[in-house]
């Protein structure tokens, strides 16, 4: 078995550059997803965004690292050393909320697009930390795409069925791991943009909402997509009754990230014991804070939050600074060509 032609390497066609704003009159969500506050301004660093989906059995994780905007490479984390694998680059986007990792850790599903024949955009399957095709299914849009990762052997494939003409069958050249089977992603199976699926994915991984929010659309020359006059959050239950929350300030707003968002940490009485501005990305890892900002990834482990009380951002353990990677081709090992 050898992987799909399409490699995450600049020779392949859907990694030769993109026009992300080609479908952001059909798609606004996914395809506006630039970083104004960087990309934007000469003789300004492109901004580094990451973002980590950790594995459900496993002690691993994949990070997605951005930056410019239409370049993203994909990193294999071991959660027991804090180490790091980089690997594979794609120029193109993305969409890591409607990703997936097997429960092992050991498959990567993924949705990208480059907006560029010979596949516009597509679905695949792929070995951390390559982003290699095993198995692929093209789309020519952005709207659903991804998947879930049911178990081990099932994929949620988040394609409409109606538009399938061979039932889920992937591209000539790719394959299914033996005993694996793909099913539709629910009745909503490719609709929506990093909603619904990513709603699920959260659901699953133990988010709750916490606060509505409340807020309104932006008209034509307006600086944001979505503003909250009260910001949506959502939480997620850590140890010794702190709960971990998500603040959702914006969609799509002027000189910020796609999603503007706080992360902030709480006693079981509502006191905030860690305030994390502008961070990308957080989550527990048992009683551990992981957090990402400023395209630097963070530990604060459960014995330094009385520290934070007293250090402030000093408490905090840096794992690694991703600021500073540049676009390098990387050709897939043997081991990421097979199953």
């Amino acid at each position: 078995m050898t992987g799909h032609k399409f490699e995450a390497t600049p020779n392949d066609s859907p990694t030769r550059g993109t026009d992300a704003e080609a479908n952001a009159n059909a798609n606004a969500d996914a395809d506006a997803d630039v970083d104004v506050d960087a990309d934007a301004n000469a003789g300004s660093p492109a901004a580094t965004r990451l973002y980590a989906i950790l594995a459900r059995e496993a002690r691993t994780a994949v990070i997605f690292r951005r930056g410019p905007t239409k370049q993203v490479q994909l990193i294999r984390w071991d959660l027991r050393t804090d180490t790091f694998e980089h690997g594979q680059w794609l120029k193109g986007r993305i969409y890591e909320r409607r990703c997936d990792l097997s429960p092992s850790g050991r498959l990567l599903v993924y949705f990208a697009a480059t907006n560029r024949p010979p596949i516009g955009s597509w679905t695949a399957i792929s070995k951390p930390p390559f982003l290699t095709a095993l198995a692929l299914w093209p789309k020519t849009d952005s709207w659903g795409g991804g998947g879930i990762f049911e178990d081990e052997n099932t994929l949620l494939l988040n394609h409409a069925p109606e538009h399938d003409a061979h039932g889920f069958e992937p591209a000539a050249g790719t394959r299914l791991k033996p005993g694996m089977q793909v099913k539709p992603c629910g009745p909503w199976s490719g609709r929506g943009e990093d909603d619904p699926i990513n709603a699920v994915l959260r659901e699953r991984a133990g988010w709750r909402d916490a606060e509505i929010g409340e807020g309104e659309l932006g008209g034509l020359r307006a600086t944001a997509l979505y503003r909250y006059s009260k910001p949506r959050v959502i939480e997620k239950a850590g140890a010794n009754g702190r709960r971990l929350q998500r603040v959702l300030h914006g969609v799509g707003v002027q000189q910020k990230p796609w999603y503007a968002l706080d992360h902030r940490v709480l006693d079981r009485e509502g006191t905030v014991l860690v305030s994390i501005p502008e961070s990308d990305w957080a989550d527990w890892d048992g009683g551990d804070l992981l957090f990402a900002r400023g395209g630097c990834l963070y530990r604060l482990s459960k014995s330094r939050f009385k520290a934070y009380a007293d250090q402030g951002d000093a408490a905090f353990q840096l794992l690694h600074d991703f600021s500073n990677a540049r676009f390098t081709p990387m050709a897939p090992t043997s081991d990421a060509l097979k199953y």
